[in-house]
């Protein structure tokens, strides 16, 4: 039996030696070569940032970026910039961990102390209290209900019951796509590029044939204008809109779990979830492998990581900032500050607008979209929550081994879904629910921030760990989201009950909401087309 060489005995020794924290040391192996840096490739390699735009654009861009734009003005988007950018710098540093180990960012943090049952629990309870309620299939509900009935639901709750069956129907029809493909990454990715076509298709049509020019220009600076924030402001609503402005928390983790589910980087050796309504499921692998520092593989790692900068800073961050701007835009033609529906009616009030103040032919369109905006956001939170939730009870719990991952995310699935029932058959309204979803994101930011950087600078090679503006980056993040938190989450125990739907002062230049003289006088609301 022949020796082994000296270099490669020392590549094992090293390999061995290495820093692999709480859970098991990686493989190794090579890089996957990717496809050569081409358009067609990119549109082929991409698409990670088409589902978590998809999941995106529902709450911050369809409810709440409208709602507190027209409360507070063009003044308070400079506030969604900011928080789009740092929400980027966060997932592509969870994308960098999962490009070199084929393992979610999630279970890198789970290799940190106190151990991985630790943050496991704690990432577990935290997305279950931020995702498991389905305020997005409420919201559909509410606009499906709408189409229907040709009214807005009744604001003392006439309508409870129809809302609550519908929203049991979206449900369903949520588990059902889950379960359909060999890879739910491949089926949600599909889905999630129609929806973003059809989305995005109308709101510019609507945007450019009926908003004018000046609104354009107001809403483009209050993007770019970093301003004093109202003297009146809701603190929790501020939470909110600058968590959901982009993903909003366990989304922004979920990212990386989609980036290996898709294949790329060292993803390509770890597999990915399947359907149970599938014959053909695949299997996913618990702990990953990492790939030496030669000049090859780094070669094929600088190719990898342009094609995530396109998904993250052009898909995703600029999809984000295009969506918040023409719901922003769109809502500043059509509604006044004095016209702001009830809680009941997000999702829905702005088919009535624009039914009432453009074209009576917007009334189905603008249903139809925004049935779409708020399914595409339901689907992609539902499957977020349990696909992190399934990644980490794979790393962290190895007796679940024995069943395969696939059937511990149809568990987990069953599982959220009937904890959606429960929480609908409360009666809250959508909007009321997803202000819980907003206030839970911006603690899991502050704390995943520090985590990833943690993650990367302890574990990743030198060669490929973040330069010190990105390290900066997440430090801002964390600090930002931080002190939302604490101030948003106190102001949900402070603030009076009529503080949250004042409409703020009127504000001079940019921070005035747009109206016009006809406008003012047909602010109060008609009969339904």
């Amino acid at each position: 039996m022949s020796e082994m060489p000296k270099s490669e005995e020392a590549r094992v020794s090293a390999d061995a030696a290495r820093d692999h924290g709480c859970l098991p040391n990686w493989e190794t192996g090579d890089l996957p070569e990717p496809l050569a840096f081409t358009l067609p490739n990119i549109l082929k390699t991409i698409g990670p940032g088409a589902i978590l735009l998809a999941g995106s654009i529902g709450g911050g861009e369809w409810i709440v970026g409208p709602l507190t734009t027209v409360r507070y003005g063009t003044g308070i988007l400079w506030v969604a910039t900011l928080g789009i950018f740092l929400q980027m710098i966060f997932n592509l540093e969870a994308i960098r961990y999962t490009l070199y180990t084929g393992e979610p960012i999630l279970t890198g943090i789970m290799r940190l102390h106190p151990g991985s049952r630790f943050w496991g629990v704690f990432y577990l309870l935290a997305g279950t209290m931020q995702l498991a309620t389905p305020a997005m299939a409420l919201g559909c509900a509410n606009v499906l209900f709408t189409a229907g009935t040709g009214g807005l639901p009744d604001p003392a709750g006439g309508d409870r019951g129809t809302l609550l069956a519908i929203s049991l129907g979206v449900l369903a029809l949520t588990v059902v796509l889950l379960q359909c493909g060999k890879s739910i990454e491949h089926v949600l990715e599909k889905l999630s590029w129609a929806m973003v076509l059809f989305i995005f298709v109308f709101l510019l049509v609507a945007n450019v044939l009926f908003v004018p020019l000046d609104i354009w220009t107001r809403t483009a600076l209050g993007f770019c204008t970093p301003g004093v924030l109202p003297e009146k402001m809701d603190w929790m609503l501020l939470g909110v809109f600058a968590a959901t402005a982009g993903s909003g928390g366990l989304g922004n983790l979920a990212i990386s779990n989609w980036t290996r589910d898709k294949g790329l980087g060292m993803g390509a050796w770890s597999g990915s979830i399947g359907g149970m309504l599938s014959d053909e499921a695949t299997e996913v692998r618990p702990i990953g492998r990492v790939f030496r520092c030669t000049s090859e593989n780094l070669r094929r790692w600088s190719t990898w990581w342009k094609y995530s900068l396109i998904d993250q800073s052009v898909l995703w961050a600029l999809g984000c900032v295009a969506g918040m701007f023409l719901n922003v835009n769109l809502a500043l033609a059509i509604v006044t500050p004095d016209a702001i529906p009830a809680d009941n009616a997000a999702g829905a009030f702005q088919a009535r607008f624009m039914a009432e103040k453009m074209w009576s032919g917007f009334w189905a369109l603008a249903l139809i979209n925004g049935f779409w905006i708020l399914f595409s956001t339901q689907l992609g939170n539902t499957d977020c929550l349990t696909r992190v939730s399934t990644d980490a009870l794979w790393a962290g719990w190895p007796s679940l081994r024995r069943y395969k991952a696939r059937r511990i995310y149809f568990s987990l699935l069953m599982f959220f879904a009937v904890w959606g029932v429960i929480a609908l058959s409360k009666g809250e309204s959508a909007l009321s629910l997803f202000k819980i979803l907003g206030l839970l994101a911006s603690p899991i930011l502050t704390v995943g921030a520090f985590q990833i950087l943690r993650v990367n600078t302890r574990f990743l090679p030198k060669a490929i760990q973040p330069p010190l503006w990105r390290r900066l980056s997440l430090v801002a993040c964390g600090l930002v989201y931080g002190v939302l938190a604490c101030v948003s989450i106190s102001a949900m125990f402070t603030a009076k009950p009529a503080a949250a739907v004042a409409p703020a002062e009127p504000a001079a230049t940019n921070s005035q909401p747009a109206t016009s003289s006809d406008q003012v006088e047909d602010a109060k609301p008609v009969e339904q087309p």
